[in-house]
C-alpha cells in the first residue's frame, strides 16, 4: 500500500480545491505546445494509426489513446484520455527505432516509452509522469482516416470544449446580451478581462461577481470541456440577475502572472471586478454579490469581509476549515472512495501531515528541504516490498513536491483559514454543497461555516446539501474526480435553481426592469 498512498493527495489536481503535490496521470487544461513533426521516412509505416490502452494505479484506469499520422511527409500526432474527457493533447515529440517507440507529450510532463511486438499490433511500455512510472500495453485498433498514413487527414481536437452542459430552453428566445469588458486590478497593476451577461431590459439589475476556484481558471471555468460558469450566469441573466466572469491572471485575455500569486492577489482581483460592476449602469450596486466555487468560496468571504460594496454572497463547494485540515480531509475522502484501506489511507495522511508541517514552517535552503522530503519518502518505502522502479520514482519524486509544497499559493492556502473571514461578515449567505463532494467533504465543511457564521453579524444565512451532487454540481455516481469527465450535465438545475430564488429573495432584490 505504500506506493499507492503518495497517489493520493493529488486526485484532485486541476478540478477545484486541490493542486497537484504527487503524481498525476493526466494534467489536465495543460498548455499545448507545437508538435514537431519527425521525417516519415524514419518510420514504418505500421506506426500510422490509433493506439489504446489502459493506465491502472490501485482503484484507478484511466484509457489512453495515442493517434499518429503523417502529414506532409512528417510524423505527427495527439494523446486523448476518453475518461477525462481530454482530447486532443499534441504529441511533441517522437522518436522510433529498431522496434523501440518513445512519445513525449511535454504540455503535461509525460513520457511514453515500450517495444513494438513483430506484427506491428503491439506495445509494451511504460508510461512516466511526475517521478511515477507505470505499465502501459498499447494495441493498435485503427488506421487513420483517408487511407494510407501517407495521406492522413489533419488531426484535430474535438470539440470537447463546447460542450457547455445544460441546454437551455428556448436558446433563439434568450433575453440577455454580453458585453466584453477589460478593467484594472490595481494592486497588481494588471489589466483582467471578462465578459459581462446582462437580461434584457432597462435594469438596474440585480448582479454579481462569479469567482474560479484554484488552478488556472477562464471566465466559464471550463472544466473538462464544461462551462459551469457560462451555465450560471445565463440561467442568472434569463432571470433578472446580471453577471461578470473574468478570466484569472495570465489565463485567456488577462494579463498578470498566475503561477506567482496566491489566494491574497485573486481576492485583490475579485475585488476590483466588484468594483468594475458597481460603477455600471446596467447594475444596482444595492444589490451587488459575489458567487464563488471551491477557492473561489473563499475568496468571496475575504472579499466581502473588506469591502461593503458586497451586499451578499454564494458559496458553491467552498471550504469551512484550514487548507492543511481540509487537504487531508480530501485525501481520506477520496481513498475511500477509491477502495483504499483504513491503514493505506491513515498511511498516506501521515506522511501529509508531515509534509504540509514542513511546508507551513520555518523554510531551510532547498539541499536542506530537499533532503528532509527525501527522508520522508524514504520512510515510505520503509518495510514495504515494492519494485525497484517504483522506489526509485518515490525518490526522484522529493525535488518536485518541495518545489510543489513550497510554492506561494500552497504555502498560504495550507494556513488559510476561511472562518477568520466568515466571521467578519455582516452580509446575508448562501451555502451549497453536493452530499457526494469528495473535495470539499460537506459535512465537515458546512459545520464549520455555520460555526463561523454564528459568531458573525450576518443577518441571515442558507446552509444546503443537494443530494447526488459532487464537486462540480453534477449529479454523480461516486464523486470521484475520475468520473467527472463522463458525466452529461454540466451545473445540475436545482443548485441553479437555488441560487435564483435565494438571490431574488432577499430583501433588497427583486426582478429588475
Amino acid at each position: 500500500m505504500a506506493s499507492k498512498s503518495v497517489v493520493f493527495y493529488a486526485e484532485a489536481m486541476k478540478y477545484g480545491i486541490s493542486r497537484s503535490l504527487g503524481w498525476v496521470l493526466l494534467a489536465l487544461l495543460a498548455v499545448f505546445i507545437p508538435v514537431s513533426g519527425i521525417h516519415a521516412e524514419q518510420y514504418p509505416s505500421t506506426l500510422a494509426g490509433t493506439w489504446e490502452g489502459t493506465l491502472q494505479a490501485g482503484a484507478v484506469s484511466l484509457r489512453v489513446v495515442f493517434h499518429m499520422v503523417v502529414l506532409e511527409r512528417r510524423w505527427t500526432g495527439t494523446m486523448d484520455s476518453p475518461d477525462q474527457g481530454v482530447r486532443g493533447i499534441p504529441i511533441s515529440r517522437i522518436d522510433c527505432d529498431a522496434g523501440s517507440i518513445i512519445l513525449e507529450i511535454a504540455s503535461i510532463g509525460g513520457v511514453y516509452s515500450g517495444t513494438i511486438d513483430a506484427n506491428g499490433i503491439a506495445i509494451e511500455g511504460f508510461w512516466k509522469q511526475s517521478g511515477m512510472t507505470l505499465p502501459l500495453r498499447l494495441r493498435k485498433t485503427g488506421q487513420p482516416e483517408g487511407g494510407s498514413a501517407g495521406n492522413a487527414p489533419s488531426l484535430q481536437p474535438s470539440a470537447a470544449g463546447s460542450r457547455e452542459g445544460n441546454e437551455p430552453p428556448g436558446v433563439s428566445d434568450r433575453k440577455f446580451f454580453t458585453r466584453e469588458v477589460r478593467f484594472t486590478s490595481l494592486s497588481a497593476g494588471i489589466t483582467l478581462a471578462g465578459t459581462m451577461t446582462i437580461p434584457e431590459g432597462d435594469g438596474p439589475f440585480p448582479a454579481v461577481v462569479l469567482i474560479t476556484g484554484s488552478g488556472p481558471q477562464d471566465r466559464d471555468e471550463t472544466i473538462l470541456g464544461y462551462k459551469p460558469f457560462l451555465v450560471i450566469a445565463e440561467h442568472l441573466a434569463r432571470h433578472g440577475i446580471a453577471s461578470l466572469r473574468c478570466d484569472d491572471r495570465g489565463v485567456g485575455a488577462s494579463e498578470g502572472d498566475f503561477q506567482t500569486a496566491t489566494t491574497f492577489d485573486f481576492a485583490d482581483d475579485a475585488e476590483a471586478a466588484l468594483k468594475y460592476l458597481a460603477s455600471q449602469a446596467q447594475v444596482d450596486s444595492r444589490r451587488l454579490g459575489l458567487v464563488g466555487h471551491s477557492e473561489g468560496g473563499i475568496i468571496a468571504a475575504m472579499v466581502a469581509a473588506r469591502q461593503a460594496t458586497a451586499r451578499f454572497a454564494i458559496l458553491l463547494a467552498s471550504p469551512g476549515i484550514r487548507g492543511d485540515r481540509l487537504l487531508l480531509l480530501q485525501n481520506a475522502a477520496l481513498g475511500r472512495a477509491s477502495g483504499l484501506s483504513a491503514e493505506g489511507i491513515e498511511q498516506a495522511n501521515t506522511i501529509n501531515r508531515r509534509l504540509y508541517d514542513l511546508a507551513m514552517g520555518a523554510v531551510p535552503d532547498d539541499a536542506a528541504r530537499n533532503r528532509i522530503i527525501a527522508e520522508i519518502m524514504a520512510g515510505m518505502t520503509a518495510g514495504a516490498s515494492l519494485p525497484e522502479t517504483e522506489v526509485e520514482g518515490l525518490r526522484q519524486q522529493a525535488s518536485m513536491i518541495a518545489d510543489q509544497l513550497l510554492a506561494p499559493w500552497m504555502r498560504v492556502f495550507l494556513a488559510l483559514d476561511p472562518a477568520d473571514y466568515l466571521r467578519q461578515l455582516a452580509i446575508p449567505i448562501l451555502a451549497l454543497n453536493g452530499e457526494k463532494d469528495l473535495q470539499v467533504p460537506v459535512e465537515e465543511n458546512l459545520a464549520a461555516i455555520e460555526a463561523a457564521l454564528e459568531q458573525s453579524r450576518s443577518p441571515s444565512w442558507k446552509l444546503v446539501r443537494l443530494p447526488g451532487l459532487n464537486h462540480l454540481f453534477q449529479h454523480a455516481e461516486t464523486g470521484l474526480p475520475s468520473e467527472y469527465g463522463l458525466l452529461q450535465e454540466s451545473f445540475a438545475e436545482d443548485a441553479l435553481q437555488q441560487m435564483t430564488d435565494w438571490i431574488l429573495a432577499l430583501p433588497s432584490a427583486s426582478h429588475g426592469g
